[in-house]
């Protein structure tokens, strides 16, 4: 039975990031190109990919590019160009949004469907590998049984985000962001006002809750479902974090890496991951130390209580315990944690804020803050700065490594050295040199063995040695050291070689594909030429223009499964108690007021700007 291969798909805001995805156990990297990404604070240049996908070639990972954005007629020629440059410079795919661009000329490149495509019906992804899509970034919102019917019926490869920030509507259907700070989220420029703080009123005006972060979601965590999601169809585990630092890439990465491979062990061959090389790591990783708004599964199992930060939509961290006793200038805390100087902790004050202090000192469980506050007994604390923590990240953290066995001999006029690596590349290195017999043979032997095992910073680890010799020769350790080099050369540029003949291209396209909508509202995102002649190539008569070209006035601006009738235990479907509520319902925000709409066929909550 032929394994199927397993990606783990890492972020990378820039340079930095992608390389230690890589040396952290990524199979693929994912980063923004230097516009039309989905996140305009993290272009990148065409020299810092060409240098990523180089380097994470030398490893069979991959590098995918984000081109996620909607585009204007204006910018189409632009697009275009940087997708041929993008290939040019060693991308291994395109993230695209924009249907225009399959209209495009194309390198062979193989396309990956944005989360932004809205990706959660059979009959979707069924169109988009028809048009020639190889990969799909999943919606957030599927269940594992909803994964399961995606993936019984296409042959698509299926990719699920495991980790990261949440947002609170489906991709690439929110466009609130545009409509009150006309910054299109579809043109990577969201304003992010799902995380500010509203107040709840019902139908009469009365404040049902004041000054909390209604529409913030915690921070996604599937590591305890990886088994449940291969077994669903999965294949591509993808962690969310284009805007996040290389710690934050270093110790999510490592901790998913350490996951899959505890899987991939124990399932008997039947999966492997896309990549190569042994990563071994320095550190042990805790997501929870990293920037999280706690966690949750989101909607894997179904609708869930524990999704929302309403709190805060800044780091909480991981929880630390409880407050025992204040003294004058110091805390005690019950806690089985070890606590340090320089710590950061936090805390929900008794009037609802979010409120935090920097730890001076530490004695036992009792911390000496710079400035004490009134804190309740017993109030929960968490810590989202472990200073500890921070500063092993800040050292070497890992160390990548491919197996090569080697063989050593001698040939006619002098040496030669052969690797043959973990995926079986296989070069050979040969160095002219006089053949002098060793005087003492043992220890000429031993030197040949400890000068050609000897690896260091490269990426390769040698598995075997084999010395096949007509004599015990003396060679002088500068030209063993000499010959290595040359064989690393050459092993390093051959594995780059090997994985660009080996490389997909785009998939076969279906022209006759017959897209599932014969209309297309605002929501199809249609923002230029190509684009609508795409859809009605396959099938679509009715196109109105996307919301960025001409507002839909009056229309849903989110489309969230994130319910606040169930959060306030009056969903008929989950809660049997009597809730005296008027509705509708609305949010405030300072003078803006958006109205919430409750479709209960469809699980679903939407938001409208109030006119």
């Amino acid at each position: 039975m032929k394994s199927e291969k397993i990606e783990l798909l890492a972020p990378a805001k820039n340079l930095p990031c992608g390389l230690a995805a890589v040396n952290h156990g990524a199979d693929a990297v994912y980063i923004g190109a230097p516009k039309f990404g989905a996140r305009s604070a993290a272009g990148n240049s065409l020299e810092d990919i060409e240098q990523l996908a180089r380097y994470a070639h030398r490893f069979g990972a991959r590098v995918y590019a984000a081109v996620n954005t909607i585009l204007y007629d204006s910018e189409l020629d632009d697009a275009q160009q940087l997708i041929w440059q993008l290939y040019n410079a060693g991308t291994d795919a395109l993230i695209v949004q924009d249907m225009g661009i399959l209209q495009m000329d194309l390198p062979p490149i193989a396309l990956h469907a944005s989360t932004q495509t809205d990706n959660r019906t059979v009959e979707k992804l069924r169109v988009l590998e028809q048009v020639g899509f190889s990969q799909a970034v999943l919606a957030r919102e599927l269940s594992l049984a909803e994964i399961r019917e995606i993936s019984a019926q296409t042959s698509l490869n299926l990719e699920s985000f495991v980790h990261g920030a949440l947002c609170v509507s489906y991709s690439g259907q929110c466009y609130i962001s545009e409509a009150l700070g006309r910054r299109s989220a579809n043109r990577g420029e969201c304003a992010q006002y799902c995380r500010l703080p509203y107040d709840l009123l019902d139908g009469e005006g009365k404040i049902l809750q004041q000054n909390k972060h209604l529409l913030s979601l915690k921070d996604l965590n599937r590591s305890a479902y990886l088994e449940q999601l291969l077994e669903a169809g999965v294949r591509s585990f993808k962690i969310e974090g284009r805007l996040k630092e290389v710690d934050y890439v270093k110790n999510v990465t490592a901790f998913y890496r350490q996951k899959l491979d505890e899987i991939l062990e124990q399932d008997g061959g039947r999966y492997r991951k896309s990549s190569s090389g042994k990563t071994t790591f320095f550190f042990e990783p805790a997501p929870e130390k990293s920037f999280s708004r706690g966690f949750t599964d989101y909607f894997l199992e179904g609708r869930n209580a524990d999704i929302t930060s309403f709190d805060t939509p800044k780091s909480v961290g991981e929880e630390l315990g409880e407050l025992l006793f204040a003294g004058k200038n110091f805390y005690e805390i019950k806690t089985q944690q070890t606590l340090h100087n320089g710590d950061g902790l936090c805390f929900v004050a008794a009037d609802g804020n979010f409120e935090g202090f920097r730890v001076n000192r530490v004695e036992g469980k009792r911390v000496f803050p710079f400035e004490m506050q009134q804190i309740p007994i017993g109030t929960k604390l968490y810590r989202n700065y472990d200073i500890e923590f921070d500063r092993q990240l800040k050292r070497n953290t890992s160390e990548r490594k491919i197996a090569v066995e080697l063989l050593f001999e001698d040939i006619e006029n002098g040496f030669r050295l052969t690797a043959t690596d973990e995926d079986r590349v296989c070069v050979s290195h040969e160095i002219l040199h006089e053949k002098v017999v060793a005087n003492n043979k043992t220890q000429a032997l031993e030197n040949l063995r400890k000068q050609l095992s000897k690896w260091g910073t490269t990426i390769f680890s040698v598995s075997e040695l084999k010395v096949e010799q007509s004599e015990a020769f003396f060679i002088p350790s500068s030209l063993l050291s000499e010959l290595r080099t040359g064989l690393v050369e050459k092993l390093e540029e051959a594995r780059v070689e090997r994985f660009r003949y080996c490389a997909p291209g785009n998939q076969a396209r279906n022209h006759e594909a017959v897209f599932p909508q014969g209309e297309l509202s605002y929501l199809g995102n249609v923002s230029n030429r190509l684009a609508e002649e795409f859809y009605r190539k396959h099938g679509v008569t009715k196109i109105a223009p996307a919301f960025e070209l001409q507002a839909a006035t009056g229309e849903p601006l989110m489309f969230t499964r994130h319910c606040l009738k169930y959060s306030l235990s009056a969903c008929p479907k989950y809660s049997d108690k009597e809730i005296d509520i008027t509705f509708p319902l609305s949010l405030r925000y300072k003078n803006r007021v958006l109205n919430l709409e409750f479709d209960c066929a469809c699980c679903e909550m939407r938001v409208r700007e109030k006119n």
